[in-house]
């Protein structure tokens, strides 16, 4: 009978010739004794080679199919693995199935169809961190710190990400209803809103008083380094005067395409390095910038804050280390690890940590961030939600240089911590103290370099 067979079955898989032991209480106890008794035994002997761990996954994938309470799917079995042994390496790293690497690409090439929101896991709770300029998410009204709570009336309490993501995504045209909690609203809000076409303009640009060029580079995707230098263009044309000082937002800008963070650094240094890779105690790779950028003579200050992260931490810290300009907010998000895309058969592919980031004078990013020279604490406005930085990720890397370690989030309010989408003219007094503050440091260093 079948429900006999599968000790010898298990036996047949993991110890091939020996003896078939019958009777329903027999199997029973064996099949304990060979997990709970020789299987220990048995893995002390076996080689802990790669094939040998694959086999063990056969074994158990076929256990599954042939005796679980239903039906499985093999295909999604072996997704299932894979997911699982790649998620165990860091936060960072992941399998991605078909259709996520291509959902990847489109976010990496600035365009997708959606509504235009990002969003963030924040304790089991998904949460905007800010809708894009022109989006549908902006047009309904959608704010930093609303937790989605439904999507379609599907419940997002402790859901991974990518299938959140997905809910939200879909054909163009198409509608979709979130259930929203606001703070400070007591009652949730439901939002209608229909899909549409996203691109993602990732410079912004606007001439303030002084002729100071206030540059703002929302995350760096391909073609980032052409927009920078069509903006910085643009800005110059639009007074004879030429421009004596530059502004560089990197709030809120979560990395996006090393290479390309690396050409927009390329235009503010004047030679040197931007940054180094590290693996396993080796220099891999050392950027270096050329001489004579667009912007490399241009007096400088950068903004940042919690949500400043990876390619965009490597801009800030090869700023701060050439002396190249004062950075001004808060202590950044500290994503200083480098992942490479490997692509698998049938469309799938792996992001996997490969190399960590170092800045030119050889200071780690990874779990540390970048430390403002001028450490600004915006005001509260009682909108308050937790931030969190990588060393608050539970799996994180550890920074080389310090024991794993892992804080409790701080809180941010959602008044100033992106890029404005209005930047007056004189940001002096205007509510953003963070860029009030930066202008006028800039400012200052204007004059005094005039006497």
């Amino acid at each position: 009978m079948k429900n006999l067979s599968l000790c010898s079955e298990f036996e047949q898989l993991c110890a091939r010739g020996r003896a078939k032991r019958r009777g329903r209480i027999v199997s029973l106890i064996s099949f304990l004794f060979v997990f709970l008794g020789a299987g220990p035994l048995r893995a002390q002997s076996q080689s802990q080679s790669p094939f040998h761990l694959v086999e063990q996954l056969a074994r158990v994938l076929v256990l599954v199919e042939n005796h679980y309470v239903q039906p499985v799917d093999r295909a999604r079995m072996v997704e299932g693995a894979v997911k699982g042994m790649v998620a165990e390496l860091d936060p960072h790293s992941s399998y991605l199935s078909p259709k996520e690497y291509e959902e990847f690409r489109n976010d990496t090439e600035g365009h997708f169809v959606g509504i235009g929101v990002e969003v963030d896991a924040r304790d089991g709770l998904i949460t905007v961190i800010r809708p894009m300029e022109g989006s549908p998410a902006e047009r309904a009204g959608l704010r930093p710190g609303d937790q989605v709570i439904a999507i379609d009336d599907w419940p997002t309490q402790a859901k991974p990400l990518d299938q959140v993501v997905r809910r939200i995504r879909g054909q163009q045209g198409t509608p979709v209803s979130l259930l929203l909690r606001r703070p400070g609203v007591a009652q949730p809000l439901r939002v209608r809103i229909v899909r549409a076409q996203v691109h993602v303009r990732s410079v912004i640009g606007k001439r303030l008083e002084g002729n100071v060029a206030y540059v703002g580079i929302k995350q760096f995707q391909r073609g980032t380094h052409q927009e920078f230098l069509q903006v910085l263009g643009d800005l110059r044309l639009q007074r004879d005067e030429p421009l004596e000082g530059m502004i560089l937002d990197l709030r809120a800008n979560p990395g996006g395409l090393v290479h390309e963070s690396a050409q927009v650094a390329d235009e503010l240094l004047d030679g040197g390095i931007i940054f180094t890779t590290r693996a396993r105690g080796r220099v891999l790779d050392e950027v270096t910038a050329s001489l004579g950028g667009a912007a490399s003579r241009l007096p400088l200050a950068v903004l940042v804050n919690e949500l400043t992260a990876s390619a965009a931490e490597l801009v800030a810290g090869a700023i701060q280390d050439h002396g190249r300009g004062i950075i001004v907010g808060a202590k950044t998000f500290g994503k200083g690890s480098v992942q490479s895309i490997v692509e698998l058969p049938e469309g799938a592919a792996l992001k996997l940590t490969t190399t960590l980031y170092y800045t030119p004078l050889g200071r780690t990013i990874q779990a540390e961030g970048i430390t403002p020279g001028v450490a600004v604490q915006q005001p509260g406005s009682g909108d308050g939600f937790p931030i969190v930085r990588e060393q608050d990720i539970e799996g994180h890397l550890a920074s080389p240089n310090a024991a794993p370690r892992v804080s409790s989030p701080s809180t941010a309010t959602t008044s100033e911590i992106m890029i404005p989408r209005h930047v007056p003219s004189n940001p002096v007094g205007r509510g953003d103290r963070a860029l009030s503050i930066a202008y006028q440091l800039l400012l200052s260093d204007l004059i005094a370099r005039k006497k």
